[in-house]
């Protein structure tokens, strides 16, 4: 699996520093904002591969973010990880499109092996577009319904 950029967005400054580190120490040094105008600001400038992304934050909450993300920069995978959300966010961030929905406190491993099944998404959709590209949409559409099949 090559390299890709991950993006951890949260108001919680400790929580924020504390995954990062245990990321960092996976190999998965994320980048970091503490709003969701930060978020979205850090997306334009340098577009990350996958995104954690708190749903409660003041100013833009995570929801919101998600919404944005989808429609500009559909390739991004979101990843959710609130301690706050019910239910109804949980199928609220599904319909919008997140990758996954994970809650507060967070296995580890758990989120590990999350951000790798986003990565391998990422390349299955990279395999896909090159073989649309070159008129071959029939190994596109497998490429992509193995992926969903595999990375839940």
């Amino acid at each position: 699996m090559s390299k890709f950029k991950i993006l951890l967005v949260d108001d919680e400054e400790e929580f924020v520093r504390t995954l990062g580190e245990r990321l960092e120490m996976r190999g998965m040094g994320p980048d970091t904002a503490f709003t969701g105008e930060q978020a979205l600001q850090k997306i334009a400038e340098e577009e990350p591969d996958i995104m954690i992304l708190d749903i409660k934050m003041p100013g833009i909450d995570g929801m919101e973010v998600l919404r944005r993300v989808r429609k500009a920069y559909p390739r991004i995978q979101v990843i959710m990880l609130t301690a706050h959300g019910t239910d109804k966010d949980e199928e609220e961030a599904k319909r919008l499109g997140a990758f996954a929905y994970l809650r507060k406190p967070v296995d580890l491993e758990l989120l590990t092996k999350t951000i790798r099944g986003a990565a391998k998404r990422l390349e299955a959709l990279s395999m896909a577009s090159a073989f649309a590209e070159a008129g071959d949409v029939e190994t596109a559409k497998k490429i992509m319904d193995e992926a969903k099949g595999r990375v839940k």
